[in-house]
C-alpha cells in the first residue's frame, strides 16, 4: 500500500515544521522544554492537520522513549493495560511516550487508569483533541498536564508545504515526467484548505491523479486543475497582492458605511478562499476602529464570534462570522478612540512632550517625598463625585486634547455626565 502523501513529507525536525511558531519558534516555551530534554504530559487542542500529530513525533523521537499511538476512537482500557504491561521491560527502560489522538472520545474510566501512571513518570502523555480540553479532558488529567493551543496555519505557510510536496512527487511517482506546478495552483489549494495542511497536501495529491501527462511527457497543474481537485471556484486573490487588499478594504468600508449587504457579499468572498485569520484579525480591527465607543459591547460579541469560528473552523465558522459582520454593519458607528490614539502617536514620535509631571510620578519608595515625586497629587475618589481638577499630560502639551466625544448616545451620555462633574 502506497504511503499517503502527507506521511511521506511529515517533517523530522521542528525547524522544519510549517506554522505554530508561538510554540516552537526560537526560544518559545514548548521548543525549550524539548531542548532541555523535560518533556512533562501535554495536551495538543487546535483543529486537524494542524502539525499535533507531527510535533509528538518528533517529541517522541528527541527524548528516545518507547512511543505508543493510541486513538482514542477505537481504543480501550485493554489497550491501555497493554502498554502498562511494557513498563518496567527492557523495551521501556526509559518510560513510554503515549501518544493518544482524540482523547475527547475517552470516558472518564479510561482517562483516570493513566493518572497512576502518568503521577509516577513511568508514561508521558502527549494527548491531542480538536474539542475544548477543558470541557472534554477529566480535571485530574488536565490538573497533570500542559496545554499547547495549536493554531490553523497560515495559507503562506502550507504553501511552503505543498511545494516540498510536489518535489517529493517529482522524485518519486513522477520521476520520467516533466512536471509543472502553476503558482496559482499552490495559492488555490492553499488558500481553500481552511489552514489544514493535511487537506491541501491531499488535493494536491488529487490534482496529480486526476491528470494525465501529454504526448511529451509533461504533466501541468493549473489552476482550473486545483479547483477541481479542491471543490472550490477560483478566485483572483494574490495574498500579497491588490486582489488581496481591495477585497479586505472594500469589506472594511462596507461595514464602516453601515451596509450588511456589502459587508455579507465581502465577507463571503473572503470565506470562499479560506480566508479565516484575515477576516478574524479584520474584525476585532473594525470593531475597535469603526464601532468604538458608540457600542463598546461590539468588540465582546465579535470577540466571541471570532473564537467560535476559530474553534469549529470551516464551513459552519461562516456563520458565527456572518453574525459579527451584520452586529458591526448595522451598529451605530464612532472613530473618537481611534482618532485619540493616533493623534497621541503622532505626538510622540513627532514632538518633545516632555517628562511625566511631578505629582504624577511613584511614590511608592523611599526618599520619594525628598525628590517632591507625588507630594501634591489629589486622589479623586477623596473629592465629590470622585472627580477633582489638576494636570495630568506633560507641561510641554498641558492644554493638548486628544479625545473629542463622538455624537452618539453612548458618549453623548458620557459627555452630559462630565459635563456636570466638572462644570
Amino acid at each position: 500500500m502506497k504511503t499517503p502523501l502527507p506521511d511521506r513529507i511529515r517533517p523530522q525536525t521542528l525547524d522544519d515544521v510549517v506554522g505554530q511558531q508561538h510554540l516552537i519558534g526560537e526560544g518559545k516555551i514548548l521548543r525549550n522544554v524539548l531542548e532541555n530534554n523535560e518533556v512533562p504530559n501535554m495536551i495538543f487542542y487546535g483543529p486537524s492537520g494542524v502539525g499535533k500529530t507531527t510535533v509528538a513525533n518528533i517529541i517522541a523521537q528527541k527524548t528516545g522513549k518507547t512511543l505508543h499511538r493510541l486513538n482514542a476512537t477505537t481504543a480501550s482500557v485493554a489497550d491501555i493495560k497493554n502498554i502498562v504491561s511494557t513498563l518496567d521491560s527492557f523495551l521501556a527502560m526509559d518510560g513510554v511516550l503515549l501518544y493518544l489522538d482524540e482523547i475527547q472520545h475517552f470516558n472518564k474510566k479510561q482517562q483516570q487508569s493513566l493518572l497512576e501512571f502518568m503521577e509516577n513518570g513511568k508514561i508521558t502523555l502527549i494527548a491531542s483533541t480538536t474539542e475544548n480540553p477543558y470541557f472534554y479532558v477529566y480535571n485530574a488529567v488536565l490538573s497533570r498536564s500542559v496545554i499547547f493551543e495549536f493554531k490553523p496555519i497560515e495559507p503562506e505557510d502550507i504553501e511552503k508545504s505543498l511545494r516540498r510536496a510536489v518535489e517529493e512527487l517529482k522524485k518519486t511517482d513522477y520521476s520520467g515526467f516533466e512536471v509543472n506546478v502553476s503558482d496559482d495552483a499552490i495559492a488555490h489549494i492553499a488558500y481553500s484548505s481552511g489552514g489544514d495542511v493535511r487537506k491541501a497536501l491531499n488535493s494536491l495529491e488529487l490534482a496529480f491523479l486526476a491528470i494525465h501527462p501529454d504526448s511529451e511527457g509533461k504533466i501541468s497543474i493549473t489552476a482550473k486543475i486545483a479547483a477541481e481537485a479542491t471543490q472550490k471556484k477560483v478566485m483572483r486573490y494574490d495574498r500579497d497582492g491588490d486582489s488581496h487588499y481591495d477585497i479586505l478594504s472594500a469589506f472594511q468600508k462596507s461595514i464602516r458605511g453601515s451596509d450588511p449587504n456589502g459587508a455579507v457579499h465581502y465577507l463571503a468572498r473572503l470565506i470562499s478562499v479560506g480566508d479565516l485569520q484575515s477576516i478574524c484579525r479584520r474584525l476585532l480591527v473594525i470593531a475597535a476602529e469603526d464601532i468604538g465607543l458608540a457600542y463598546p459591547q461590539a468588540i465582546v460579541t465579535v470577540k466571541a464570534c471570532v473564537d467560535s469560528a476559530l474553534q469549529i473552523g470551516l464551513p459552519e465558522a461562516q456563520i458565527p462570522l456572518s453574525e459579527a459582520v451584520i452586529l458591526l454593519a448595522t451598529a451605530p458607528k464612532s472613530n473618537s478612540a481611534a482618532k485619540a490614539i493616533f493623534s497621541a502617536m503622532e505626538d510622540i514620535e513627532k514632538i518633545d512632550t516632555g517628562d511625566v509631571p511631578e505629582h504624577l510620578k511613584d511614590s511608592h519608595y523611599g526618599g520619594a517625598e525628598k525628590l517632591g515625586h507625588g507630594t501634591e497629587y489629589k486622589y479623586p475618589h477623596s473629592y465629590p463625585g470622585h472627580y477633582v481638577e489638576q494636570q495630568y499630560l506633560p507641561d510641554n502639551i498641558r492644554d493638548t486634547k486628544y479625545y473629542e466625544y463622538g455624537d452618539n448616545k453612548t458618549e453623548m451620555a458620557a459627555k452630559l455626565y462630565w459635563d456636570k462633574i466638572k462644570k
